[in-house]
C-alpha cells in the first residue's frame, strides 16, 4: 500500500508535466487531484491501525540504490507511527489544496504545469518521511527544495517571484550544507546511514569526542548541531528564516502547501525522527530550545505590524515552528509532532481562507483595503474565524475543552515549564508569543471582516472597475500600487463610488466557488476537533507510549509532569489569549485611532518591527553586496581585463591578423608558390649553415 501512496503523486506529476498543454487543463487536474485523493484515502487506512494500537513498524524494500564497499544504501519505505502521522498530514492537505486550486487557478493558462509541480512537491515530501536511511531522506529533502523553487517562482515573468524563488533556494542551500556535513559525519561515526541502526547505536556514542576544525568536540553534539542547521534552513528558524515571508510571491495554494504540510515541517520531522541522537547531547538540546524560542518571539513580533494578509499568516507559521522546536528541545517530541499535526489543519485553513478573501477582492492582499467582508463572504468569514480560534488556542483550562491549538500549544508550554532549565524561559517566551499571536490573528479578522469597507482606496479594485467599464488596463500584480494609494490619499476615480451610492466604489465582493469552499469546510473540522480527538495518543503519558511505540523518544515522566504543573501555568496561555483579543478589539473596532497613535509614539519600535529586525539589510551588507563585489571583480578584471585581453583580444587577435597576411599568399599562381618554396629552402639552408 505504501508504494501506491508514495508513487501515485509522482506518476500524476509525470503525466501532467510531460503532457502539459497537449494533455489539456481538465485532464491534468483530474489526474493529479484524483491521484492525491486516492493517496489520502490510503494514508488514513494506514494511520488508523496505528491510532488504535494494532499496527507495527514495517519496512518495504524496493531496490538497491548504491552499494560500494561498506556503504550500502537500500531504497526502502519505512512506515511507523511518525510516518503514518506525516502521511495523513501531507496527503490530506495536499489533496485539498489540489481541489482548491481548481477554483483559485481557474484563469491561469498554464494549469498543467502548476498541478504537476504540486504533485511533485507532494511526492518529494512523501519520500522524505518514508525514508529508512539518511541518503534517501536527503533525496526527499532536496526534492522539496526544488519543488518549492519551481512553485514560488511559478509566475516567472514577475521579477519579485523570481527573486523570492532564488532567495528560498540559496538560503536553503546554506542549511543543506550543514545537513550534508551532518550526514557525512554520522556515516563516519556509525559506518552506516540506516536510520534504525544509527538510533540504536547513538546512546553508546554519548561522551565520545571527534576531531572537527582542528579541535576535539563531543561527537554527538557536533553531529546533532550540523543536522539541526539543516532543520533551521528548511523550517525557517531564526537566522535562516528570511526566505519564508518572500515565499508568499507564489500562488496562495502554494503558500498553504509549503507552510502547512510539506517543506517547513521537514525540519521538525527530522529532529523528532532522530530524537534518540539529540537526547545524547544536552548542549544540542539547549541550542534547539533557544533557537526555537527566539524564532517564536521574533516572528510573532514582526507579524503584529504586517499589512499583507498572507505575510501575517507566514510569520505566524514561522512563530509556530518555533514552538515545535523548543518542544523538541526540552524533550517533548510528542508535543512537537502534535502541534505539527494540528497546525497543518488550521494553518492550511487560514491560508486557503486568505486566498478566498484575495479572490473576492480581485487579488488585493493589503488588509488596509478590506473591511466589512463578513456579510459578503460569510462562509470564508466563519471558516477563517474557526482557524483563528484554533491558532490562538481558545479553550478552557482544567475542563479540557477547546480548539485544536488549545491542546497542542498548551501541551508544549506545560511540557516546557515542567522540563525546567531553559524550558522555563521558553515557557515565558511562548506565553508572550501567544499574546502576540492572539493580537495579530484577531487584528487580521477585524481588519478584514469588520468595520467600514475601504475598497475605494485600492487600485486593484479600481482597475477591476475600469476593466468592467471597458477602459482596459495592463496586468497589475504588485502591492506598490496599493501602498501608493494609501500614501497619497483615498483612492482614485471616486465617480464610481457616487455611481454605487454605498461607498464601495461600485465593487461587490463575492463568495468563492464551491471547489474552494469545500476544502475550507473540511479543514475547519480539523481545526475544531483534531486536538480533542488525538491529544491522548500524541501527548498522553500512557497513551503516548502505546501510540508512538518507539518511533520517537517519548518521555512519559515529562508528560506526567506537564499534566501536573501549577494551575497558574495552565491559565497563562488562556489569559494572554483573552488579553490579545481584547487589545485587538480595542485597537481595530472600538478605538481605531490607537494604531496611528502607537506608531506616532513608538516610531522607532514600529520601524524596527516593520523592517523585520533588519535581518535582510544585515545580510545584504554582509553577504549580498560582497558577493556582487567579488563577482564584479572577476568579471571586470578576470574575464574582461585578463581573459578577453590576452585571449580573444590578445593572442587570438594576433592569429587573426597573421591569417590575413598568409591568406594573400594563396593566390593560385604557380610562381607565387615557387617563390615561397625558394624562400623556405633558403631559410632552411641558412639555418643549417649557422648550426
Amino acid at each position: 500500500m505504501i508504494q501506491y501512496i508514495v508513487l501515485l503523486p509522482l506518476l500524476a506529476a509525470a503525466i501532467a508535466g510531460l503532457g502539459n498543454k497537449a494533455l489539456g487543463k481538465l485532464p491534468a487536474k483530474i489526474v493529479t487531484t484524483g491521484a492525491l485523493f486516492i493517496a489520502c484515502a490510503l494514508s488514513w487506512v494506514t494511520f488508523i491501525p496505528f491510532l488504535t494500537g494494532h499496527a507495527e513498524a514495517t519496512v518495504t524494500p524496493l531496490f538497491t540504490w548504491i552499494e560500494s564497499g561498506s556503504f550500502d544504501a537500500q531504497w526502502a519505505l519505512r512506515v511507523d507511527t511518525m510516518t503514518a502521522v506525516m502521511l495523513v498530514v501531507i496527503t490530506s492537505v495536499s489533496s485539498l489544496v489540489h481541489l482548491y486550486s481548481w477554483g483559485y487557478m481557474d484563469e491561469e493558462p498554464d494549469q498543467p504545469r502548476f498541478f504537476a509541480y504540486l504533485s511533485l512537491f507532494t511526492f518529494a515530501m512523501l519520500m522524505l518521511v518514508t525514508a529508512n536511511n539518511l541518503l534517501q531522506m536527503f533525496f526527499g529533502w532536496e526534492g522539496v527544495g526544488l519543488a518549492s523553487y519551481l512553485l514560488i517562482g511559478f509566475w516567472f515573468r514577475k521579477p519579485s517571484a523570481n527573486a523570492a524563488a532564488i532567495k528560498a533556494f540559496v538560503v536553503n542551500r546554506v542549511g543543506d550544507l550543514g545537513f550534508m556535513m551532518g550526514i557525512f559525519g554520522t556515516y563516519l561515526v556509525f559506518n552506516t546511514i540506516s536510520i534504525p541502526e544509527i538510533l540504536a547505536a547513538a546512546p553508546s556514542m554519548a561522551g565520545s569526542t571527534i576531531g572537527f576544525l582542528g579541535y576535539r568536540f563531543d561527537t554527538m553534539t557536533v553531529l546533532c548541531l550540523l543536522l539541526f542547521v539543516g532543520a533551521m534552513g528548511k523550517s525557517a528558524q531564526l537566522g535562516l528564516h528570511t526566505w519564508l515571508p518572500d515565499a508568499m510571491e507564489g500562488p496562495t495554494p502554494v503558500s498553504a502547501l509549503i507552510h502547512a504540510a510539506t517543506m517547513v515541517t521537514a525540519g521538525v520531522f527530522m529532529v523528532c525522527r532522530l530524537s534518540p541522537m539529540f537526547e545524547t547531547s544536552e548542549t544540542a538540546m539547549h541550542v534547539v530550545t533557544y533557537v526555537g524560542a527566539a524564532t517564536c518571539l521574533f516572528a510573532a513580533t514582526v507579524g503584529t505590524v504586517q499589512t499583507d494578509i498572507k505575510r501575517v499568516i507566514a510569520y505566524s507559521t514561522c512563530s509556530q515552528l518555533g514552538y515545535m522546536f523548543f518542544a523538541a528541545g526540552v524533550g517533548a517530541y510528542g508535543a512537537a509532532m502534535f502541534h505539527l499535526f494540528t497546525h497543518a489543519f488550521f494553518k492550511a485553513l487560514l491560508f486557503l481562507g486568505a486566498g478566498s478573501v484575495i479572490h473576492a477582492m480581485h487579488h488585493e492582499q493589503d488588509m488596509r483595503y478590506y473591511g466589512g467582508l463578513r456579510k459578503s463572504i460569510p462562509i470564508t468569514f466563519w471558516t477563517m474565524t474557526l482557524g483563528t480560534l484554533a491558532i490562538t488556542g481558545v479553550g478552557i483550562p482544567l475542563v479540557g475543552v477547546g480548539f485544536a491549538g488549545f491542546y497542542s500549544k498548551d501541551g508544549i508550554l506545560e511540557a516546557a515549564f515542567a522540563a525546567g532549565g531553559p524550558g522555563v524561559g521558553a515557557y515565558y517566551v511562548g506565553v508572550f508569543a501567544a499574546l502576540l499571536t492572539s493580537f495579530y490573528s484577531w487584528r487580521l479578522v477585524f481588519l478584514t471582516f469588520f468595520g467600514k469597507p475601504r475598497w475605494t482606496q485600492s487600485e486593484h479594485i479600481q482597475h477591476a472597475l475600469h476593466d468592467a467599464h471597458g477602459h482596459g488596463h495592463d496586468d497589475h500584480g504588485h502591492d506598490d500600487h496599493a501602498h501608493a494609494a494609501h500614501d497619497h490619499g483615498h483612492g482614485h476615480d471616486d465617480h464610481h463610488a457616487h455611481d454605487a451610492g454605498d461607498g464601495t466604489g461600485g465593487y461587490h465582493p463575492h463568495e468563492s466557488p464551491l471547489v474552494m469552499l469545500v476544502p475550507l469546510l473540511v479543514l475547519s473540522l480539523g481545526a475544531v476537533f483534531a486536538g480533542f480527538v488525538f491529544h491522548d495518543q500524541f501527548i498522553g503519558p500512557e497513551g503516548g507510549v502505546e501510540f508512538w511505540k518507539g518511533a520517537l523518544f517519548f518521555d512519559s515522566h515529562l508528560m506526567h509532569a506537564a499534566h501536573e504543573v501549577p494551575t497558574w501555568v495552565k491559565f497563562g496561555p488562556f489569559t494572554v489569549m483573552l488579553t490579545g483579543l481584547l487589545i485587538a478589539w480595542l485597537a481595530y473596532i472600538k478605538n481605531t485611532d490607537w494604531p496611528q497613535r502607537f506608531v506616532a509614539t513608538f516610531g522607532a519600535l514600529y520601524q524596527f518591527l516593520l523592517n523585520k529586525w533588519y535581518f535582510d539589510e544585515l545580510y545584504n551588507f554582509l553577504f549580498v553586496k560582497p558577493a556582487f563585489a567579488i563577482g564584479r571583480f572577476f568579471w571586470k578584471f578576470g574575464d574582461v581585463g585578463f581573459i578577453d585581453r590576452f585571449g580573444p583580444n590578445g593572442l587570438a587577435a594576433l592569429v587573426v591578423q597573421g591569417n590575413k597576411i598568409t591568406r594573400r599568399l594563396q593566390s593560385g599562381y604557380l610562381y607565387t608558390y615557387a617563390l615561397v618554396m625558394l624562400i623556405g629552402l633558403a631559410a632552411a639552408a641558412t639555418w643549417a649553415m649557422t648550426r
